[in-house]
């Protein structure tokens, strides 16, 4: 049994070739929920969605994100009345009082569907409208998860962090904002000057969690700052990767990072942008997997080869020497 850590889209491109490396019957995915989002009503679970679409053979393999050939005529139609209406675009956070009424759940990250900021597929909106309702009968998000898991199809074993609410808050130069408004809206435009995570300390791994972290861990090439940081903040999960062998990929060449805004956030919160501040973020890790062009001395071992994930040869060539460096600590 292993169990990946997945946040953004380095690990769901590892994922690729962990599934063949691995048996996915014994492959349990751990997915961050710090960037989840209440719009317009509707629960969106971006990284949880981007394993669930990944696994069930869906997924729009151009963005890493939604359903492949996914129609948006719903969002085309927010965005014409908004025009029409004279209302102004962009991320509409909800009033704060919004943000701590209703469902758990959605607490700390409500915005209004109104010039809809997030792109969602008509397909993509069945599953949120889906998650939604089951929570809304009084499932858990692990339970809508799993029955999400099982229309897909999924081999994997599909786990959110927690099931209570977390939102990643960044602080920048021009005041806090959600994840997903830096990110998705704002184009990581604004400095990052810190991130905290909302809602974290009251906040409790899931049984189902906490199981799957007793097995060895792989920490694939996500963010460490928002994919990986909200899971770090929920009691118990640090202590669990303390507790197991813990296997860490790289998002760094040294201090080249691959994709997204990783490098930017890592200054923000006070580490090195680059595979040394990696490994300072992650004093649990084991062993590491680094690209063979990347000569970082770390203080444990070190597994290298070429850790571009292009297409499922290389994601195959990832997971080996993932293998390799589990084999070496476990």
């Amino acid at each position: 049994m292993v169990t990946f850590l997945a946040g953004g889209t380095g690990t769901p491109k590892l994922l690729d070739g962990a599934t063949e490396v691995f048996d996915p019957a014994s492959v349990a995915v751990v997915g961050n929920t710090g960037d989840d989002v209440e719009l317009g009503g509707l629960l969106v679970c971006p990284d949880l969605d981007t394993v669930l679409f990944h696994g069930g053979g869906v997924l729009d393999r151009e963005t890493w994100w939604g359903i492949d050939g996914d129609t948006r005529e719903t969002n085309a139609e927010l965005l014409r009345l908004a025009d029409a209406a004279g209302l102004e675009r962009g991320p509409r956070y909800l009033p704060a009082e919004a943000q701590t009424s209703g469902r758990d759940i959605a607490r700390w990250r409500r915005f209004s569907g109104v010039a809809e900021f997030m792109t969602i597929g008509d397909r993509d909106r069945a599953v949120h409208v889906t998650r939604t309702s089951l929570l809304d009968e009084g499932r858990t998000l692990t339970e809508v998860t799993r029955t999400l898991a099982d229309a897909f199809g999924l081999e994997i074993d599909l786990l959110p962090m927690s099931d209570d609410p977390v939102a990643t808050i960044v602080r920048t130069d021009e005041g806090e904002m959600h994840f997903q408004e830096y990110w998705v809206a704002r184009r990581a435009g604004p400095a990052v000057e810190g991130v905290e995570f909302s809602g974290a300390d009251s906040a409790d791994p899931t049984p189902e969690t906490l199981a799957a972290l007793d097995d060895p861990v792989v920490v694939g090439p996500s963010n460490p700052v928002t994919s990986i940081g909200p899971m770090l903040a929920v009691p118990g999960i640090r202590e669990a990767l303390d507790a197991t062998p813990v296997i860490a990929v790289s998002p760094f060449v040294e201090d080249r990072v691959f994709s997204g805004p990783a490098a930017e956030l890592m200054r923000g919160v006070g580490y090195e942008a680059s595979t040394a501040g990696v490994a300072e973020a992650y004093p649990f890790a084991d062993a590491f997997v680094l690209d063979e062009a990347d000569g970082t001395d770390l203080d444990r071992p070190v597994v290298r080869t070429d850790t571009r994930m292009n297409d499922p040869d290389d994601a195959r060539r990832v997971a080996r020497a993932v293998d390799e460096a589990l084999r070496e600590v476990a």
